[in-house]
């Protein structure tokens, strides 16, 4: 990736204005389908090794079932790395967040044969269970970024469930709102095919939806993204000195100075 690349990609005032009203956006057709097509081999082969080698104390792998989320992605193999910088995603960060911006976490999500879950598990994203603590208005601290790998057209299959123009909300949920996936005011599914990304503000309210369609099936992607100036996630600690070692310069910029070695002196 280059600056030069990434500021090539347009994103429209309709979508800036829209993410600001909304707290965000979907874009359809996202990733091309080849892309789709290599995440997903990659990621299945990635789930394999952990099964065989991780501990499960190192909270690399959680499985529930047929449900199974690995953390902290980006080592597992180069694809996953390079879709931190993807130019076109780039794009949007730098519109939607900031202009220079930091890598925060990823993970990622197979899950076949879907079981029905119990109660809804809404949040918003970020320390202090959502940056309670600014309130009443929380800022935009953290850019998430959702990306189908499975075909989510279909509703009730796991699908992202979020509230829109929820993180401009100045008063908590109720209890008796956040009790079932269709209680909380507004709330809707995010349907899409593969290659769907989803981006959202860390304020808005969302959850895993409901899981009782037949034959249903998730697999997606998480990454995120915070303001440079934040104290770097837990999870830059999970990967080995080869690993920053290996990065390019440009990549090196989307990690905080202190996880090299020696510590990088800059001014975020």
């Amino acid at each position: 990736m280059t600056e030069a690349t990434a500021k090539a990609i347009q994103v429209s005032v309709e979508e800036i204005e829209t993410f600001e009203h909304q707290g965000y956006l979907v874009l359809d057709e996202f990733l091309p389908a080849d892309l789709v097509s290599h995440l997903s081999e990659r990621l299945k082969e990635a789930i394999e090794r952990r099964k065989a080698g991780a501990k499960p104390s190192q909270g690399a792998i959680h499985r529930d079932g047929n449900d199974i989320r690995i953390m902290h992605i980006l080592n597992d193999d180069s694809v996953f790395l390079k879709l931190v910088d993807h130019p076109p995603m780039v794009a949007y960060v730098q519109a939607l967040l900031q202009e220079e911006f930091h890598f925060h976490a990823s993970d990622a999500i197979w899950e076949e044969n879907l079981r029905p879950h119990g109660q809804p598990g809404w949040h918003m994203d970020g320390w202090d269970q959502g940056y309670r603590s600014l309130r009443p208005h929380v800022p935009h601290l953290q850019f998430k970024v959702g990306y189908y790998l499975s075909d989510m057209r279909d509703s009730d299959q796991g699908n992202l469930v979020l509230v829109p123009g929820s993180h401009r909300g100045a008063e908590e949920p109720t209890e008796e709102q956040r009790s079932g996936f269709d209680t909380f005011p507004g709330a809707i599914q995010v349907c899409g095919a593969p290659g769907t990304a989803i981006v959202f503000h860390n304020a808005v309210w969302h959850s895993r939806g409901p899981a009782t369609r037949p034959g249903g099936r998730r697999v997606m992607l998480y990454y995120a993204y915070e303001r440079p100036w934040m104290i770097g996630n837990p999870e830059h600690w999970q990967y080995p000195p080869e690993f920053y070692a290996s990065l390019s310069t440009e990549r090196r910029k989307l990690f905080h100075g202190f996880v090299f070695d020696p510590p990088e002196d800059r001014p975020f």
